[in-house]
């Protein structure tokens, strides 16, 4: 299951990159698509822009889901962990009574 998820996290990562980078550059951005034809005749310039807004919405929106669930996925089944457990066990036990150097 967590391999299923990992897939679909790098596929929207990698679908997310291509989008923002097809997006029309303005001012100064890595727009790739910043020309004046923009997609054959098939949209407009506006068209274009607002299905790339969209879809760039949604990857992102693919993209956070599939992050929080990969790190709930990791999470599970693990039992928590306290520090100050760790530091009780490794603590020296006490003595009763006075400490005596031998040999003197």
């Amino acid at each position: 299951m967590e391999t299923l998820v990992l897939t679909i996290h790098i596929l929207i990562a990698l679908g997310l990159v291509i989008t923002v980078l097809l997006q029309r550059s303005e001012g100064g951005g890595l727009g790739i698509g910043g020309g004046g034809g923009g997609g054959g005749g098939f949209m407009t310039a506006r068209g274009t822009a607002n299905l790339l807004t969209r879809l760039t919405t949604i990857l992102a929106v693919g993209f956070f889901t599939t992050t929080v669930t990969l790190a709930i996925m990791a999470g599970a089944g693990k039992e928590p962990v306290s520090i100050v457990d760790d530091v009780i066990k490794e603590a020296p036990a006490k003595t009763s009574g006075p400490i005596v150097p031998t040999g003197q």
